[in-house]
C-alpha cells in the first residue's frame, strides 16, 4: 500500500521535451517509475528516450492509460496545462513548477475541485514518492527505502533530509505539498490518507512559518488521527514581517509563527523536534 502513488501508477510528463522535463523524466525512469508518455503541444510523434510525446493530455491518456501527470511547464503556461489535465480527468496532477501567480493557482485548484476527478499536489513542490513503487516529481529515489512511515512536508529539502535520516526504517509514501499560499493537497489531506493506509504505522509532518495550515492540521490530528505523529516547524529564527523563501512563509504579528504552530501541534499530542534531526530521533523512538 501507499497513498495516491503505487505500482500501478502510469506517469505522463507535461513539458517532457523541455530541459527540466527531460532531466527529471530520466531520473524518474531510473528510479523505476513507469513514465509512459510526454505532452508538448505541437510535438506529437517525437520521443524522449523511446517515450512517445503527444500534443495533449487526453491523447496521451487514451494511448497509454496514464493516470498521473507531472507538470514541468513554465509558470505562464502552467494554468492552461493543469486545466487541460483536469479536462482529461487525470486522477493525480503533480505540479512541480515554481513561480506560478497565486491567482492562476486559485483558478486551477478550484477548477480541479469542481471537476471532482483530479487531485492536485503542489504547485512549487518536489512531488510524491512511494519508495520501491513509483516516483512522480523531483524527489531523489535513492536516499531511502520502502517502509512504514508516512511523510508530509511543505519543504522540499527537509523532505529529503527526513527521508535520509530515517532511511533505515523507510517510508510508505513521502508527499511534498509545496509552500505557496494556495496549494492543492494539504497536510490534512495527507494525514487522512496516512491514517487510512494500513501499511503506514506512524507519520512525520513538516511545516513552516506563515499561514495557519499547521494549526488546522493539529486540530485534525486531535480529532481524527490515532497513529503516532511527530512534527517539525521550520523558521524559529525568522524575523517578523519578512517573506522567507517560500511565498507563503510570512509571519504577521503572532499569526503564523513557529512557536504558535509548535504549541498547537503539541496540544494535539504531536511531539515536535527543535531540529530536523531531533524530529527524526523522536520518530526513531516510536519505530523502535
Amino acid at each position: 500500500m501507499a497513498i495516491w502513488l503505487n505500482d500501478d501508477s502510469k506517469i505522463l510528463v507535461q513539458g517532457m521535451t523541455g530541459s527540466e522535463g527531460t532531466k527529471h523524466t530520466r531520473r524518474m525512469v531510473a528510479s523505476g517509475a513507469k513514465v509512459v508518455a510526454g505532452v508538448t503541444p505541437g510535438k506529437a510523434g517525437q520521443e524522449v528516450d523511446g517515450i512517445p510525446v503527444f500534443n495533449n493530455v487526453a491523447d496521451a491518456m487514451a494511448a497509454t492509460g496514464a493516470n498521473v501527470s507531472v507538470v514541468f511547464v513554465p509558470p505562464k503556461f502552467a494554468k492552461a496545462a493543469v486545466e487541460e489535465a483536469v479536462d482529461a480527468k487525470i486522477p493525480l496532477c503533480v505540479v512541480i513548477t515554481e513561480g506560478i501567480p497565486v491567482h492562476d493557482t486559485a483558478q486551477f485548484y478550484q477548477y480541479a475541485v469542481n471537476s471532482g476527478s483530479t487531485r492536485i499536489i503542489g504547485p512549487n513542490c518536489p512531488g510524491i514518492i512511494s519508495p520501491g513503487k513509483s516516483n512522480a516529481g523531483i524527489i531523489p529515489a535513492d536516499i531511502t527505502k520502502a517502509g512504514r512511515i508516512g511523510l508530509v512536508s511543505k519543504s522540499g529539502t527537509l523532505t529529503y533530509q527526513m527521508m535520509y535520516e530515517l532511511r533505515d526504517f523507510g517510508f510508505s509514501t513521502c508527499v511534498g505539498i509545496g509552500g505557496d499560499p494556495i496549494i492543492g493537497t494539504t497536510h490534512i489531506d495527507a494525514l487522512e490518507a496516512f491514517q487510512n493506509d494500513p501499511e503506514t504505522d506512524a507519520i512525520v509532518i513538516i511545516g513552516e512559518i506563515g499561514g495557519d495550515a499547521e494549526e488546522r492540521a493539529a486540530a485534525f490530528i486531535k480529532t481524527h488521527v490515532t497513529k503516532p505523529v511527530v512534527g517539525y516547524v521550520a523558521g524559529f529564527t525568522a524575523p517578523e514581517g519578512k517573506t522567507m523563501g517560500h511565498a507563503g512563509a510570512i509571519v504577521s504579528g503572532s499569526a503564523g509563527t513557529a512557536a504558535a504552530k509548535q504549541e498547537a501541534l503539541e496540544a494535539a499530542g504531536v511531539r515536535v523536534g527543535k531540529t530536523p534531526s531531533a524530529t527524526a530521533a523522536l520518530m526513531r523512538e516510536i519505530m523502535q
